[in-house]
Protein backbone atom coordinates (compact mmCIF):
# COMPACT_ATOMS: atom_id res chain seq x y z
CA UNK A 1 0.00 0.00 0.00
CA UNK A 2 1.81 3.10 -1.26
CA UNK A 3 -0.89 5.54 -2.33
CA UNK A 4 -4.34 6.78 -1.38
CA UNK A 5 -7.09 8.70 -3.11
CA UNK A 6 -7.73 11.82 -1.04
CA UNK A 7 -10.02 13.79 -3.34
CA UNK A 8 -11.97 13.49 -6.58
CA UNK A 9 -14.20 15.21 -9.08
CA UNK A 10 -16.56 13.91 -11.76
CA UNK A 11 -18.33 15.79 -14.54
CA UNK A 12 -21.62 14.68 -15.96
CA UNK A 13 -21.08 12.32 -18.91
CA UNK A 14 -22.94 12.68 -22.21
CA UNK A 15 -23.25 15.21 -24.98
CA UNK A 16 -21.86 18.29 -23.25
CA UNK A 17 -22.65 21.28 -25.41
CA UNK A 18 -20.37 24.27 -24.92
CA UNK A 19 -17.58 22.22 -23.33
CA UNK A 20 -14.11 21.58 -24.75
CA UNK A 21 -11.33 19.23 -23.74
CA UNK A 22 -9.69 22.25 -22.12
CA UNK A 23 -12.74 23.32 -20.10
CA UNK A 24 -13.43 19.74 -18.97
CA UNK A 25 -9.84 19.26 -17.84
CA UNK A 26 -9.66 22.58 -15.98
CA UNK A 27 -13.02 22.03 -14.28
CA UNK A 28 -12.24 18.50 -13.08
CA UNK A 29 -8.74 19.40 -11.88
CA UNK A 30 -9.96 22.44 -9.93
CA UNK A 31 -12.82 20.54 -8.29
CA UNK A 32 -10.64 17.58 -7.30
CA UNK A 33 -8.05 19.81 -5.62
CA UNK A 34 -10.82 21.63 -3.74
CA UNK A 35 -12.40 18.32 -2.70
CA UNK A 36 -9.07 17.10 -1.33
CA UNK A 37 -8.29 20.39 0.39
CA UNK A 38 -4.96 20.45 -1.45
CA UNK A 39 -3.46 23.68 -2.74
CA UNK A 40 -2.18 23.64 -6.34
CA UNK A 41 1.28 24.58 -5.08
CA UNK A 42 1.44 21.29 -3.15
CA UNK A 43 1.03 19.13 -6.26
CA UNK A 44 4.26 17.39 -7.22
CA UNK A 45 3.17 15.75 -10.47
CA UNK A 46 0.30 15.78 -12.97
CA UNK A 47 -0.84 12.87 -15.16
CA UNK A 48 -3.48 13.31 -17.85
CA UNK A 49 -5.30 10.41 -19.50
CA UNK A 50 -6.49 11.46 -22.96
CA UNK A 51 -6.94 9.00 -25.84
CA UNK A 52 -7.87 11.54 -28.56
CA UNK A 53 -6.73 9.87 -31.83
CA UNK A 54 -8.55 12.61 -33.82
CA UNK A 55 -11.58 13.14 -31.56
CA UNK A 56 -10.21 16.58 -30.69
CA UNK A 57 -8.11 18.96 -32.82
CA UNK A 58 -5.94 19.75 -29.79
CA UNK A 59 -3.27 17.14 -29.20
CA UNK A 60 -0.33 17.51 -26.74
CA UNK A 61 -2.79 18.16 -23.92
CA UNK A 62 -0.92 17.47 -20.66
CA UNK A 63 -0.14 21.17 -20.13
CA UNK A 64 -3.84 22.08 -20.27
CA UNK A 65 -4.13 20.89 -16.65
CA UNK A 66 -1.83 23.73 -15.60
CA UNK A 67 -4.53 26.19 -16.57
CA UNK A 68 -6.57 25.13 -13.55
CA UNK A 69 -4.37 27.34 -11.33
CA UNK A 70 -1.34 29.63 -11.79
CA UNK A 71 0.54 27.67 -9.10
CA UNK A 72 0.55 24.56 -11.32
CA UNK A 73 2.93 26.24 -13.74
CA UNK A 74 6.28 24.41 -14.03
CA UNK A 75 4.90 21.20 -12.43
CA UNK A 76 5.78 17.93 -14.15
CA UNK A 77 2.89 16.97 -16.44
CA UNK A 78 2.60 13.95 -18.72
CA UNK A 79 -0.15 12.60 -20.93
CA UNK A 80 -0.64 8.82 -21.13
CA UNK A 81 -2.72 6.63 -23.47
CA UNK A 82 -3.67 2.94 -23.43
CA UNK A 83 -6.86 2.78 -25.51
CA UNK A 84 -10.04 2.52 -23.42
CA UNK A 85 -7.92 1.90 -20.30
CA UNK A 86 -6.23 5.29 -20.67
CA UNK A 87 -7.78 6.61 -17.43
CA UNK A 88 -6.46 3.72 -15.35
CA UNK A 89 -3.08 4.02 -17.05
CA UNK A 90 -2.96 7.60 -15.74
CA UNK A 91 -3.98 6.50 -12.23
CA UNK A 92 -1.38 3.74 -12.14
CA UNK A 93 1.29 6.13 -13.39
CA UNK A 94 0.46 8.40 -10.46
CA UNK A 95 0.74 5.49 -8.04
CA UNK A 96 4.18 4.65 -9.45
CA UNK A 97 5.41 8.22 -8.96
CA UNK A 98 4.40 8.01 -5.30
CA UNK A 99 5.89 4.52 -4.88
CA UNK A 100 9.16 5.79 -6.34
CA UNK A 101 9.10 8.65 -3.80
CA UNK A 102 9.41 11.20 -6.58
CA UNK A 103 6.05 12.67 -5.55
CA UNK A 104 3.92 12.92 -2.44
CA UNK A 105 0.86 14.38 -4.14
CA UNK A 106 -0.21 13.62 -7.71
CA UNK A 107 -3.10 15.14 -9.64
CA UNK A 108 -4.64 12.69 -12.13
CA UNK A 109 -7.17 13.81 -14.75
CA UNK A 110 -8.97 11.80 -17.43
CA UNK A 111 -10.87 13.40 -20.30
CA UNK A 112 -12.46 12.78 -23.68
CA UNK A 113 -14.70 14.73 -26.02
CA UNK A 114 -16.30 12.38 -28.53
CA UNK A 115 -19.76 13.66 -29.47
CA UNK A 116 -18.56 16.44 -31.77
CA UNK A 117 -17.18 13.80 -34.15
CA UNK A 118 -19.42 12.40 -36.93
CA UNK A 119 -20.51 8.79 -36.40
CA UNK A 120 -18.53 7.41 -39.36
CA UNK A 121 -15.35 9.05 -38.08
CA UNK A 122 -16.04 7.78 -34.57
CA UNK A 123 -16.18 4.20 -35.85
CA UNK A 124 -12.89 4.72 -37.72
CA UNK A 125 -11.17 6.24 -34.69
CA UNK A 126 -12.30 3.52 -32.30
CA UNK A 127 -10.96 0.82 -34.62
CA UNK A 128 -7.51 2.20 -33.81
CA UNK A 129 -7.96 0.30 -30.53
CA UNK A 130 -7.82 -2.93 -32.55
CA UNK A 131 -5.00 -4.58 -34.50
CA UNK A 132 -5.49 -2.52 -37.63
CA UNK A 133 -3.41 -4.81 -39.81
CA UNK A 134 -5.90 -7.67 -39.37
CA UNK A 135 -9.05 -6.19 -37.87
CA UNK A 136 -9.69 -2.82 -39.51
CA UNK A 137 -12.02 -4.29 -42.15
CA UNK A 138 -14.45 -5.75 -39.61
CA UNK A 139 -17.80 -4.16 -40.36
CA UNK A 140 -19.39 -2.02 -37.65
CA UNK A 141 -16.28 -0.49 -36.11
CA UNK A 142 -15.47 -1.55 -32.55
CA UNK A 143 -19.05 -2.75 -32.11
CA UNK A 144 -18.22 -5.13 -34.95
CA UNK A 145 -15.23 -6.44 -32.98
CA UNK A 146 -17.40 -7.27 -29.99
CA UNK A 147 -20.22 -8.44 -32.24
CA UNK A 148 -17.80 -11.03 -33.60
CA UNK A 149 -16.76 -12.00 -30.07
CA UNK A 150 -20.44 -12.39 -29.10
CA UNK A 151 -21.13 -14.53 -32.20
CA UNK A 152 -18.19 -16.81 -31.39
CA UNK A 153 -19.32 -17.07 -27.76
CA UNK A 154 -22.86 -17.99 -28.84
CA UNK A 155 -21.50 -20.62 -31.24
CA UNK A 156 -19.50 -22.23 -28.44
CA UNK A 157 -21.87 -21.88 -25.48
CA UNK A 158 -25.30 -21.28 -27.02
CA UNK A 159 -27.46 -18.21 -27.49
CA UNK A 160 -26.93 -15.96 -24.45
CA UNK A 161 -29.24 -13.12 -25.52
CA UNK A 162 -31.24 -13.48 -22.30
CA UNK A 163 -28.14 -12.95 -20.19
CA UNK A 164 -26.96 -9.95 -22.23
CA UNK A 165 -30.37 -8.34 -21.81
CA UNK A 166 -30.25 -8.99 -18.05
CA UNK A 167 -26.87 -7.23 -17.89
CA UNK A 168 -28.11 -4.27 -19.92
CA UNK A 169 -31.29 -3.96 -17.84
CA UNK A 170 -29.34 -4.18 -14.57
CA UNK A 171 -26.94 -1.46 -15.58
CA UNK A 172 -29.63 0.85 -16.87
CA UNK A 173 -31.58 0.38 -13.63
CA UNK A 174 -28.46 1.20 -11.60
CA UNK A 175 -27.71 4.21 -13.79
CA UNK A 176 -30.91 5.92 -12.67
CA UNK A 177 -29.21 6.56 -9.32
CA UNK A 178 -26.03 8.00 -10.85
CA UNK A 179 -26.21 11.81 -11.15
CA UNK A 180 -23.24 11.77 -13.56
CA UNK A 181 -24.70 9.17 -15.94
CA UNK A 182 -25.46 9.86 -19.58
CA UNK A 183 -28.48 7.52 -19.66
CA UNK A 184 -30.67 7.66 -16.54
CA UNK A 185 -33.62 5.54 -17.59
CA UNK A 186 -34.67 2.10 -16.35
CA UNK A 187 -35.32 0.45 -19.72
CA UNK A 188 -36.35 -2.91 -18.28
CA UNK A 189 -35.49 -6.43 -19.37
CA UNK A 190 -38.20 -6.77 -22.02
CA UNK A 191 -37.03 -3.68 -23.92
CA UNK A 192 -33.37 -4.76 -23.78
CA UNK A 193 -34.24 -8.30 -24.91
CA UNK A 194 -36.44 -7.35 -27.86
CA UNK A 195 -35.32 -6.09 -31.24
CA UNK A 196 -37.27 -2.98 -32.22
CA UNK A 197 -36.94 0.27 -34.14
CA UNK A 198 -35.61 1.82 -30.95
CA UNK A 199 -33.37 -1.15 -30.18
CA UNK A 200 -32.06 -2.51 -33.49
CA UNK A 201 -29.26 -4.98 -34.01
CA UNK A 202 -25.94 -3.15 -34.34
CA UNK A 203 -23.37 -5.90 -34.91
CA UNK A 204 -23.81 -9.66 -34.79
CA UNK A 205 -26.18 -10.50 -31.91
CA UNK A 206 -25.57 -7.15 -30.19
CA UNK A 207 -28.41 -4.65 -30.11
CA UNK A 208 -28.20 -0.97 -29.29
CA UNK A 209 -28.85 -1.70 -25.60
CA UNK A 210 -25.76 -3.93 -25.62
CA UNK A 211 -23.45 -1.04 -26.54
CA UNK A 212 -22.10 1.82 -24.41
CA UNK A 213 -22.78 5.29 -25.80
CA UNK A 214 -20.43 7.86 -27.30
CA UNK A 215 -19.70 10.40 -24.57
CA UNK A 216 -17.96 13.56 -23.41
CA UNK A 217 -16.70 13.93 -19.86
CA UNK A 218 -13.89 14.23 -17.35
CA UNK A 219 -12.94 12.93 -13.93
CA UNK A 220 -10.02 13.68 -11.63
CA UNK A 221 -8.31 12.27 -8.55
CA UNK A 222 -5.81 13.60 -6.05
CA UNK A 223 -3.42 10.88 -4.91
CA UNK A 224 -1.14 11.10 -1.87
CA UNK A 225 1.34 8.86 -0.11
CA UNK A 226 -0.09 7.08 2.93
CA UNK A 227 1.61 9.27 5.54
CA UNK A 228 0.30 12.43 3.90
CA UNK A 229 -3.14 10.91 3.32
CA UNK A 230 -3.56 10.08 7.00
CA UNK A 231 -3.35 13.80 7.81
CA UNK A 232 -6.22 14.60 5.43
CA UNK A 233 -10.00 14.46 5.78
CA UNK A 234 -10.43 11.22 3.80
CA UNK A 235 -8.16 8.49 2.46
CA UNK A 236 -9.02 5.54 0.23
CA UNK A 237 -6.03 3.24 -0.11
CA UNK A 238 -4.91 0.97 -2.95
CA UNK A 239 -4.70 -2.52 -1.51
CA UNK A 240 -3.55 -3.60 -4.95
CA UNK A 241 -3.02 -2.24 -8.46
CA UNK A 242 -2.28 -4.68 -11.28
CA UNK A 243 -1.64 -4.01 -14.96
CA UNK A 244 -1.41 -6.83 -17.51
CA UNK A 245 -0.86 -6.25 -21.24
CA UNK A 246 -1.80 -8.99 -23.71
CA UNK A 247 -1.15 -9.48 -27.43
CA UNK A 248 -2.92 -6.94 -29.64
CA UNK A 249 -4.05 -9.30 -32.46
CA UNK A 250 -7.12 -11.35 -31.57
CA UNK A 251 -5.68 -14.05 -33.81
CA UNK A 252 -2.91 -14.71 -31.25
CA UNK A 253 -5.33 -15.32 -28.36
CA UNK A 254 -8.43 -17.26 -27.35
CA UNK A 255 -10.61 -14.16 -27.45
CA UNK A 256 -13.41 -15.84 -25.46
CA UNK A 257 -11.24 -16.18 -22.35
CA UNK A 258 -10.09 -12.59 -21.72
CA UNK A 259 -6.91 -14.10 -20.30
CA UNK A 260 -5.31 -10.71 -19.58
CA UNK A 261 -8.33 -9.75 -17.50
CA UNK A 262 -8.11 -13.00 -15.57
CA UNK A 263 -4.40 -12.59 -14.94
CA UNK A 264 -4.85 -8.99 -13.75
CA UNK A 265 -7.52 -10.11 -11.28
CA UNK A 266 -5.34 -12.98 -10.01
CA UNK A 267 -2.38 -10.66 -9.45
CA UNK A 268 -4.45 -7.95 -7.77
CA UNK A 269 -6.32 -10.32 -5.45
CA UNK A 270 -3.03 -12.00 -4.55
CA UNK A 271 -1.33 -8.68 -3.83
CA UNK A 272 -4.28 -7.60 -1.69
CA UNK A 273 -4.37 -10.92 0.15
CA UNK A 274 -8.09 -11.39 -0.48
CA UNK A 275 -10.46 -13.40 -2.67
CA UNK A 276 -13.32 -12.23 -4.84
CA UNK A 277 -15.68 -13.16 -1.99
CA UNK A 278 -14.18 -10.39 0.16
CA UNK A 279 -15.24 -7.65 -2.28
CA UNK A 280 -18.39 -5.68 -1.56
CA UNK A 281 -18.83 -4.66 -5.21
CA UNK A 282 -17.04 -4.39 -8.55
CA UNK A 283 -17.03 -1.72 -11.24
CA UNK A 284 -16.17 -3.49 -14.49
CA UNK A 285 -15.65 -2.50 -18.10
CA UNK A 286 -18.97 -3.14 -19.87
CA UNK A 287 -18.23 -1.36 -23.13
CA UNK A 288 -20.52 -4.07 -24.51
CA UNK A 289 -22.68 -6.46 -22.51
CA UNK A 290 -20.77 -9.46 -23.88
CA UNK A 291 -17.65 -7.97 -22.29
CA UNK A 292 -19.25 -7.90 -18.83
CA UNK A 293 -20.47 -11.49 -19.32
CA UNK A 294 -16.98 -12.78 -20.18
CA UNK A 295 -15.47 -10.69 -17.36
CA UNK A 296 -17.62 -12.60 -14.85
CA UNK A 297 -15.74 -15.70 -15.96
CA UNK A 298 -12.32 -14.06 -16.11
CA UNK A 299 -12.59 -12.64 -12.58
CA UNK A 300 -13.63 -16.05 -11.23
CA UNK A 301 -17.28 -15.32 -10.42
CA UNK A 302 -18.40 -18.06 -12.82
CA UNK A 303 -16.73 -20.88 -14.74
CA UNK A 304 -15.98 -20.86 -18.47
CA UNK A 305 -19.20 -20.55 -20.42
CA UNK A 306 -21.18 -20.03 -17.20
CA UNK A 307 -21.27 -16.23 -17.05
CA UNK A 308 -24.93 -16.34 -18.05
CA UNK A 309 -25.76 -18.10 -14.79
CA UNK A 310 -24.47 -15.11 -12.82
CA UNK A 311 -26.50 -12.74 -14.98
CA UNK A 312 -29.74 -14.71 -15.18
CA UNK A 313 -29.78 -15.65 -11.50
CA UNK A 314 -29.16 -12.07 -10.38
CA UNK A 315 -25.82 -12.63 -8.64
CA UNK A 316 -24.57 -9.21 -9.75
CA UNK A 317 -27.59 -7.12 -8.75
CA UNK A 318 -27.28 -4.63 -5.91
CA UNK A 319 -27.83 -6.47 -2.64
CA UNK A 320 -26.89 -9.84 -4.17
CA UNK A 321 -23.75 -12.00 -4.12
CA UNK A 322 -21.44 -9.50 -5.86
CA UNK A 323 -22.95 -6.22 -7.07
CA UNK A 324 -21.38 -5.34 -10.42
CA UNK A 325 -21.56 -1.81 -11.82
CA UNK A 326 -23.73 -0.16 -9.17
CA UNK A 327 -22.93 3.08 -11.04
CA UNK A 328 -24.67 1.79 -14.15
CA UNK A 329 -21.34 0.97 -15.74
CA UNK A 330 -20.20 2.30 -19.08
CA UNK A 331 -23.51 1.09 -20.50
CA UNK A 332 -25.55 3.72 -18.64
CA UNK A 333 -22.89 6.08 -17.30
CA UNK A 334 -21.22 6.63 -20.66
CA UNK A 335 -17.71 5.96 -21.92
CA UNK A 336 -15.57 9.06 -22.61
CA UNK A 337 -12.47 6.99 -23.23
CA UNK A 338 -9.75 8.89 -21.36
CA UNK A 339 -12.04 9.60 -18.40
CA UNK A 340 -13.47 6.10 -17.89
CA UNK A 341 -10.77 4.58 -15.70
CA UNK A 342 -10.47 7.71 -13.55
CA UNK A 343 -14.26 7.71 -13.18
CA UNK A 344 -14.21 4.08 -12.02
CA UNK A 345 -11.69 4.94 -9.30
CA UNK A 346 -13.64 8.01 -8.19
CA UNK A 347 -16.94 6.11 -8.01
CA UNK A 348 -15.32 3.25 -6.11
CA UNK A 349 -13.88 5.73 -3.62
CA UNK A 350 -17.33 7.31 -3.19
CA UNK A 351 -18.80 3.89 -2.41
CA UNK A 352 -16.14 3.15 0.22
CA UNK A 353 -16.64 6.56 1.85
CA UNK A 354 -20.41 6.05 1.94
CA UNK A 355 -21.06 9.11 -0.25
CA UNK A 356 -22.40 7.37 -3.36
CA UNK A 357 -25.99 8.48 -2.77
CA UNK A 358 -28.54 6.41 -4.67
CA UNK A 359 -25.70 4.28 -6.08
CA UNK A 360 -24.59 3.21 -2.59
CA UNK A 361 -23.92 -0.46 -1.89
CA UNK A 362 -24.70 -1.21 1.74
CA UNK A 363 -21.70 -1.84 4.03
CA UNK A 364 -19.16 -1.67 1.19
CA UNK A 365 -15.72 -2.02 2.79
CA UNK A 366 -13.59 -3.32 -0.09
CA UNK A 367 -14.15 -2.55 -3.76
CA UNK A 368 -12.60 -3.77 -6.97
CA UNK A 369 -12.56 -2.34 -10.47
CA UNK A 370 -11.50 -3.54 -13.90
CA UNK A 371 -10.74 -1.20 -16.81
CA UNK A 372 -9.95 -2.64 -20.24
CA UNK A 373 -8.26 -1.24 -23.32
CA UNK A 374 -9.06 -2.83 -26.67
CA UNK A 375 -10.49 -6.35 -26.62
CA UNK A 376 -8.89 -7.37 -23.29
CA UNK A 377 -5.46 -6.11 -24.40
CA UNK A 378 -4.74 -3.52 -21.69
CA UNK A 379 -6.04 -4.83 -18.38
CA UNK A 380 -6.05 -2.85 -15.13
CA UNK A 381 -7.43 -4.02 -11.79
CA UNK A 382 -7.43 -1.92 -8.62
CA UNK A 383 -8.63 -3.03 -5.18
CA UNK A 384 -9.47 -0.18 -2.82
CA UNK A 385 -10.36 0.19 0.85
CA UNK A 386 -11.04 3.18 3.06
CA UNK A 387 -8.40 4.15 5.61
CA UNK A 388 -10.23 7.20 6.95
Amino acid sequence: MTACIVGWAHSRFGRLEGETVESLVVGAASEALADAGVGPADVDEIVLGHFNADFSPQDFTAALVLQAAPELRFKRATRVENACATGSAAVHQGIKAIAAKSAKIVLVVGVEQMTATPAADTARILLKCSYVREEADIAGGFAGIFGRIASLYFQKYGDQSDALARIAAKNHKNGVGNPYAQLRKDLGYAFCRTESDKNPFVAGPLKRTDCSPVSDGAAALVLADVATALTMKKAVAFRAAAHVQDFLPMSKRDILKFEGCGEAWRRALGEAGVTLDHLGFVETHDCFTIAELIEYEAMGLAGPGQGAVAANEGWTEKGAKLPVNPSGGLKAKGHPIGATGVSMHALTAMQLCGTAGDMQVKDAALGGLYNMGGAAVANYVSILERLR
